[in-house]
């Protein structure tokens, strides 16, 4: 990937650049708890993005996609927004950097991905942190890595239309070498814990779907989880949001609410503990308990907050019979990924057994995808 854009940038623009780059990210555990005020378990992995850049003197920013084959043009002033999707994530950052004080001139850019689109690895975070990083570096602006991720934040929510937490953008820029991250998402006070499975490996197992009701479900587990925490907070008032609150208190209040609620409630606050238990037992080196944690987590998105789908409960159901360590659907739902914690003995036959009866029943082969926990943004 280095040589192609390295190439590619010499014949466009003669002479060459810095290479930046920064990382696609896992959860391990901790879904659905960030809109909660609750913990989240990321890491960066070894799969991302990686740029070419130049100033250029101008001041306009030259573009060039390696993976859509385009090249893009644009200025630096808000009416300049391009067309081209890809492009908007890159002008996003320049203005998001702009508006917090810092230097933004032209640029020569050429840049290439190997993050699997669509399997809920964050390409989007991967590429807003390599150039939040590049345009930090290449003027000298001094901004602080958590300013990087908000620039990142604010790219997806004022460029391209996500309303998105800040989780992956944070993994991006934060991302360590054999370390996961615990952030807690309402502090955003966050701690690096060891992850060094030596005889395991972590693989993702993508499903290759994904199902439309994503996002009007997603709005109302969201309204589903602020109905109990508002419940709970006429009993509680210290409370900010839901993974304030303790699991008596939810009992408390069972009757008020309507029991849909209550079982997203249930999960949610089942799983900022785990998170935290996930975080001890890795400190002990017990990847036995975390694989557990692993599957618990499985069924209370299935269960509880519902958003699991046939195609996730499968291949969850295929990992406890090859005896998979830990296994669980990654993300928001509805389709995209597993997560799995494998023995090194076991794996070649949980991924032979996941690909042939996969096939099987959905007439098509799952993807596999084997991920080390790496470093995020960085200058290479």
């Amino acid at each position: 990937m280095k040589q192609k854009i390295t190439d590619k940038f010499l014949s466009l623009y003669g002479e060459g650049g810095t290479m930046y780059a920064s990382a696609g990210r896992i959860n391990l555990i901790g879904e659905h708890t960030d809109y909660n005020g609750g913990y989240v378990f990321p890491g960066a992995i070894d799969k991302g993005i990686m740029a070419m850049v130049k100033v250029n003197g101008t001041d306009k920013v030259r573009a060039f996609s390696l993976d859509y084959n385009e090249a893009c043009e644009f200025g630096l002033n808000e009416e300049d927004k391009p067309s081209k999707a890809w492009a908007c994530y890159l002008f996003g950052v320049c203005r998001e950097t702009i508006k917090r004080g810092g230097k933004v001139k032209g640029f020569d850019t050429v840049f290439a991905g190997d993050v699997p689109l669509g399997a809920g690895l964050s390409s989007s975070a991967a590429l807003e942190s390599t150039f939040a990083f590049a345009v930090n570096e290449e003027f000298g602006n001094n901004i602080d890595k958590f300013e990087l991720a908000k620039i990142g934040q604010s790219t997806e929510h004022n460029y391209c239309g996500v309303n998105c937490g800040i989780m992956d953008q944070f993994a991006s820029c934060f991302g360590k070498k054999g370390s996961l991250i615990r952030l807690n998402c309402k502090t955003l006070e966050y701690k690096y814990f060891p992850f060094n499975p030596e005889g395991y490996r972590l693989v993702l197992v993508d499903s290759c779907v994904k199902h439309e009701l994503a996002s009007s479900a997603y709005n109302k587990r969201r309204a589903s989880c602020e109905n109990a925490a508002a419940a709970i907070k006429k009993n509680h008032p210290e409370i900010d949001c839901l993974s304030d609150c303790k699991r008596i208190w939810l009992d408390e209040v069972r009757g008020e609410i309507p029991e849909e609620d209550f079982l997203r409630a249930e999960y949610v606050i089942g799983e900022v503990q785990r998170v935290l238990d996930v975080c001890d037992a890795l400190e002990r080196g017990d990847y036995e308990t975390v694989g557990e944690l692993m599957y618990q987590t499985h069924f209370g998105l299935s269960r509880l907050y519902e958003v699991s789908c046939e195609e996730l409960d499968f291949l969850n159901k295929l990992a406890r019979k090859y005896d998979v360590t830990g296994s669980r659907v990654m993300g928001g739902g509805f389709g995209g990924c597993t997560i799995n914690l494998v023995k090194d003995e076991l794996y070649d036959a949980f991924i032979a057994a996941a690909k042939e009866q996969f096939a099987a029943k959905f007439g098509h082969e799952p993807k596999i995808y084997d991920v080390v926990i790496s470093d995020g943004a960085r200058k290479l």
